[in-house]
């Protein structure tokens, strides 16, 4: 029989603060621990979490750091999802904010079902959005030095290999 535990997630540069919950709805929910962010300790957790067949769900808030997390549990064949931090829900008055509190409040929506799953870029979509803020970076040095660039935009489609704008013009 696989059982399934929910476990929330509050993602750093160096730390990721865990918090676990069981799939029954009056089920203990308490904080697990704090890991490092390395792929190594991430996938420790999975291994330790997921003994005995237990199906994990995974969510974590999307971060500056990317989707390199979300990747790793998928490829360990788990769920996963980010939520944007604007669309998780909060008391009017709740201003205090730890990792732990976070990662607890996390896995207890995420078991009710009230989170709202982001769309994730692709491998495609993710070299488009890192190609147009290498182009507004380079804009902006040109601009600061005095430089400006004769026409009107720089052409993102040019820049692209063609593989990869075939697959963005459809």
């Amino acid at each position: 029989m696989q059982d399934s535990m929910f476990i929330g997630l509050d993602v750093h540069k160096a730390t990721i603060s865990v918090a676990i919950a069981q799939e029954d709805r009056g089920g203990e929910v308490r904080h697990w621990g704090t890991i490092s962010d390395h792929p190594d300790h991430v996938r420790k957790l999975v291994e330790k979490l997921g003994t005995g067949g237990n199906h994990l769900h995974f969510c974590y808030e999307a971060e500056p750091c990317g989707y390199g997390l979300l990747c790793q549990l998928g490829e360990l064949a788990h769920d996963c999802i980010v939520v944007a931090p604007s669309l998780i829900p909060g008391k009017a008055g709740d201003r205090v904010k730890t990792d732990r509190r976070d990662a607890v409040m996390l896995v207890k929506l995420h078991r009710a079902g009230e989170l709202t799953a982001m769309w994730v870029p692709d491998a495609t979509h993710e070299a488009m959005r890192v190609l147009g803020k290498a182009r507004q970076h380079l804009q902006g040095f040109l601009l600061r030095h005095g430089r400006i660039y004769p026409g009107a935009a720089w052409p993102l489609k040019s820049a692209l290999p063609h593989k990869v704008r075939q697959s963005h013009e459809t």
